[in-house]
């Protein structure tokens, strides 16, 4: 099994065509928030083949709404509100937006992975035997557009940059 792992797309569409052959590679996708405008749904809803992506809010997810009703029209696109608890790969999975947040989760010895977006920084780090993962930010404000692809059974992670 493939998990594919992103954040902080803000519209970027031509950094998320860039993406989408690996999320289409992955069994499944993980979003860490801040979307943005709905037609970003839409093209992941259209572009993702059969793979699912799971969605949070972040802080610029400003119409909420609006991204729901798109939502609808794409079953593989799940939106979880601000945060997901899922299981996948044999892994218990938490997913929200914020950093302290996403340690706190993850020192909470609940998860085996936490992931986590909003600083635009890619970062990997064990956390009392949680993995705790930002893919970086997708848009390339910083220069650099980034996403993690995870093995759960060996919780290598691959860091791929667009």
């Amino acid at each position: 099994m493939k998990i594919a792992i992103l954040s902080d797309t803000h519209d970027n569409v031509w950094k998320i065509d860039q993406a989408l052959p690996y999320l289409r590679s992955a069994d499944v996708a993980i979003h860490c928030g801040d979307l943005c405008s709905p037609f970003v749904v839409s093209r992941f809803g259209e572009g993702l083949g059969d793979t699912n992506v799971h969605v949070v809010w972040g802080n610029n997810d400003g119409d909420t709404f609006s991204i729901s009703k798109v939502a609808q029209g794409y079953p593989q696109v799940i939106l979880h509100g601000p945060f997901a608890k899922l299981e996948l790969g044999g892994l218990r999975v938490a997913v929200n937006h914020y950093p302290d947040i996403a340690r706190g989760l993850a020192l909470s010895r609940e998860f085996d992975l936490v992931c986590y977006g909003h600083d635009h920084t890619a970062y990997e780090e064990t956390v009392g035997g949680c993995l705790l993962l930002n893919p970086g930010e997708l848009m390339g404000l910083n220069g650099y557009s980034t996403l993690a692809l995870l093995d759960p059974s060996s919780r290598e992670v691959t860091w791929v940059n667009l």
